[in-house]
């Protein structure tokens, strides 16, 4: 049996077993970048619409995870700045906090100091822990260095630590 050739870019099959698989993921994901599950369900939708139309594009050299992914995050930041730009009000730690909360339980104290982390830090710990994607995926996905991924988390994690224990990072 021949393989698929990856040049044609990947098949509406392969994107939908992704989607099926890690949806839970992706809008929790989604969510805690845009501050509402709304915009979260939405951003995840938008960026599969997208995906699909541009299937195409996907060259097979990389992972077709890391790329949905990548989708996903960029899907899920412009519509986080859409509804800034329409509120005109900027999204703060507030928003930040109401987006972990929407995620989790109800808010929990750990919750709050992860919402207080910077957002890159907060979007590789999401990556990390709420999706459970490897440091190779979560550098693919967001076009940096494995080595990037690993020393943001030991900051965020550093950061996080110090929050515990009353000192601002």
């Amino acid at each position: 049996m021949a393989k698929p050739d990856k040049s044609a870019g990947a098949s509406l099959d392969e994107i939908e077993a992704v989607y099926r698989r890690r949806l839970a993921e992706l809008r929790r994901v989604a969510t805690a970048i845009t501050g509402s599950r709304e915009a979260g369900c939405d951003a995840v939708q938008e960026a599969f619409a997208l995906a699909v139309y541009r299937r195409g594009q996907f060259r097979g050299d990389g992972n077709l995870e890391a790329w949905l992914w990548r989708i996903v995050v960029r899907s899920s930041r412009d519509l986080a700045a859409r509804i800034t730009r329409r509120t005109s009000v900027p999204l703060d730690d507030e928003s930040a906090i109401r987006a972990v909360e929407s995620v989790g339980d109800s808010g929990s104290a750990a919750e709050r100091l992860v919402a207080e982390l910077p957002e890159r830090q907060r979007l590789i710990l999401f990556l990390r822990y709420y999706a459970d994607l490897e440091y190779a995926t979560i550098a693919e996905a967001l076009e940096i260095s494995g080595g990037t991924v690993g020393a943001t988390l030991t900051q965020a994690r550093d950061n996080l630590r110090q929050l515990m224990t009353g000192v601002k990072p």
